[in-house]
This record gives structure tokens, sequence and C-alpha cells, in this order.
């Protein structure tokens, strides 16, 4: 019998405030982050933020408004999700100069 997948934390509900995503899980533990953490919710209305599903069998959460997806093990683990970076603007941007030419 494999008892490692049912020892894995599942989230059963979670619930984001002005401050916090909150997730209570199967076994009984309610774990939180600093909304900050997910810089798409923290910037969702109320609504987006209320509009979430389950995946994975409760190993995330997908909002699919925002397009976020939070896992249980980054929420244990302490993982914030990245921002990206910005992309320089401009005709040309990005592109790569002073390159030589390929080997043929």
């Amino acid at each position: 019998m494999n008892t490692a997948a049912s020892s894995d934390p599942r989230i059963q509900d979670v619930r984001v405030t002005e401050d916090e995503i909150i997730a209570h899980l199967a076994d009984g533990r309610v774990i939180s982050v600093p909304l900050a953490w997910s810089w798409r919710l923290s910037e969702a209305t109320p609504e987006q933020r209320a509009n979430f599903r389950l995946i994975g069998a409760g190993q995330g959460v997908h909002w699919p408004d925002v397009d976020e997806d939070i896992s249980v093990e980054g929420m244990l683990h302490g993982v914030p999700a990245p921002r990206p970076r910005p992309r320089p603007a401009g005709p040309g941007a990005g592109a790569v100069r002073d390159q030589a030419p390929p080997n043929k």
C-alpha cells in the first residue's frame, strides 16, 4: 500500500482576505501566506479572488480571472510568486545586435 500519496498535504478550502491567502488543509491544518506573495491576487478585485477552483485533487488552487496558480507545497515552503520583468519598449526592443553571422 502506498501511504505517501495519502500523507500529501491537500487543500480543502481557500480564502483570500485583504492581507492573507488562507488554506484549510484536509488534515485539519490551516496555513496562510501574505497576500503580497501573489502580485496577481493582490491586484485582483474581491470578486476575482473569490472565483477559484482546486486543482490536482487539492494540491493547488487556480484563479482563472487572474491566471494565478498557488500550490500547497509553495505555501508550506514559502515560495512567493515572482513578478515578471518588464520588457523593453520600442521598435527592435529585445533584438540581439552586433552579433557575428552564423558559421556555414
